[in-house]
């Protein structure tokens, strides 16, 4: 199991996107949608770009198992949202630093919620 684990946070760092799998809050579907994120240490930041108006955010808050897939590097992590203002700062913060300040503020419209997840 260890490779696995290398591969994809050998992928991650890699990275500037991810496709993430969320089961539908009405459908119980499973929706995949392209994403950025933040990896550090052995947590992974992610920011819903309408802040908790984001249908994924939405049914996270539902249905907290998430599929994360970083160029076929696969694992289940459970979701945690994030409300704290401060802390919900930091994650923009982390955002801002990896993508540019002026892409954070062209793509992401509003600020209010956060979700970490702990790696496997």
């Amino acid at each position: 199991m260890p490779a696995r684990k290398d591969a994809l946070g050998d992928r991650l760092s890699r990275s500037r996107e991810i496709s993430i799998t969320v089961t539908g809050r009405k459908s119980g579907r499973a929706i995949s949608i392209p994403v950025w994120f933040v990896l550090e240490g052995d947590k992974l930041y992610l920011l819903p770009v309408l802040g908790s108006d984001t249908q994924w955010y939405r049914n996270v808050l539902k249905n907290p198992s998430i599929r994360i897939d970083a160029r076929g590097a696969e694992a289940e992590v459970k979701a945690v949202p994030v409300t704290d203002a401060t802390q919900v700062s930091s994650v923009v913060k982390k955002f801002r630093a990896k993508y540019g300040a002026s892409d954070v503020k062209k793509y992401y419209s509003k600020f209010d919620v956060a979700v970490v997840a702990p790696m496997p």
